[in-house]
């Protein structure tokens, strides 16, 4: 998924208050989130494609002002295909120049504090959109090979792979088992984020199977965190910039929320998304009060999306001019850091 720094117009950020953000969640006690802030920007069309033309990297000059104002976590896309070129498979060597491109996009986050999550925008397939990854024990080493180069960094997350879909709750979670095996064969001991079929979407976690598949998931470091999605337009898919309803929010996340809570796991939403018009700012509002209330159960949110690439999308924080810029920044975001 797309995102972007770049330096950002000043904005009235000191007006939203932590009183405002309990006026919003009704006086409730809330537990604030560990991480809090967006995704990378990259390119999925081309592969391997030339990067400033096919693909991109964030740009390292602007991360200083989202982590002045509270947002400290970064989700890093990449595609697997340009690290481990397909031609040497999954288990063959990394590209030179994509992985250090990788790891200074890293090491631009998490130098300055903040934490960088690395994740391999895949949807669950090698090659990218087309096959979907059924050996396991070469997917637990292509996570040992790339954690084993990241390893020493404490402020690096480890997001399994992007919203896989097309299979099984059963067979998502194997792919996670197999990632977190690897992980932690290069020792490891960072966060992992593990997500389930179907998008990995809230909404669904308990109906798609998610919830009972997802639970056995075993971390000997007990270092993992469940990550779901959530878009608050009518099919959930974050295409319209139209939410069901003021809280539709809370609605989509509760039952994902009890179950996190009652299995005393930890959670985190990995993209969330909806337009800038007041329906929507309550919607997302709604939801994170609803997982703030949860005792600390939801660890983090991620705010998609921004970056140039975007041009006039609708869900788009990229400064001066993304859409959501001037009322979701302020408005919908700034109260929950």
């Amino acid at each position: 998924m797309k995102f972007h720094f770049a330096p950002l117009v000043t904005l009235a950020l000191t007006a939203i208050t932590a009183s405002a953000q309990q006026d919003y969640c009704g006086g409730a006690n809330l537990t604030k989130f560990k991480y809090f802030g967006a995704g990378a920007e990259f390119g999925q069309g081309t592969i391997p494609g030339l990067k400033g033309t096919h693909y991109t990297w964030p740009d390292a000059s602007t991360y200083p002002f989202f982590l002045q104002r509270g947002f400290n976590t970064f989700r890093i896309a990449f595609l697997m295909d340009r690290l481990t070129p397909v031609a040497t498979g999954m288990t063959g060597p990394f590209a030179t120049q994509y992985l250090a491109d990788l790891k200074a996009s890293v090491r631009a986050v998490t130098s300055l504090g903040g934490y960088a999550v690395i994740d391999p925008h895949n949807f669950a397939r090698y090659p990218f959109d087309k096959t979907v990854i059924t050996d396991l024990a070469a997917f637990k080493t292509w996570w040992t090979n790339v954690a084993r180069e990241f390893k020493d960094d404490p402020n690096v997350i480890f997001d399994i792979n992007n919203e896989p879909n097309g299979i099984t709750a059963q067979a998502a979670a194997d792919l996670q088992q197999a990632g977190i095996d690897g992980i932690r064969a290069a020792g490891a001991k960072q966060l992992i984020l593990a997500s389930g079929t179907s998008w990995t979407g809230a909404w669904t976690w308990i109906s798609s199977g998610n919830a009972d598949a997802q639970i056995k998931l075993r971390d000997p470091e007990n270092n993992l965190a469940f990550q779901m999605h959530q878009y608050l337009d009518v099919d959930g898919s974050g295409t319209s910039d139209q939410c069901v309803s003021p809280t539709v929010g809370a609605e989509r996340v509760r039952e994902a929320t009890q179950w996190c809570v009652r299995n005393n796991v930890k959670c985190l939403l990995g993209e969330i998304g909806a337009g800038s018009n007041d329906v929507c700012i309550a919607a997302v509002r709604s939801a994170f009060c609803e997982m703030q209330k949860a005792g600390g159960a939801w660890i983090g949110a991620l705010w998609w999306a921004a970056g140039p690439w975007w041009g006039d999308y609708f869900q788009s924080i990229e400064p001066p001019n993304g859409p959501a810029v001037r009322r979701i920044l302020p408005e919908a975001l700034m109260p929950f850091v």
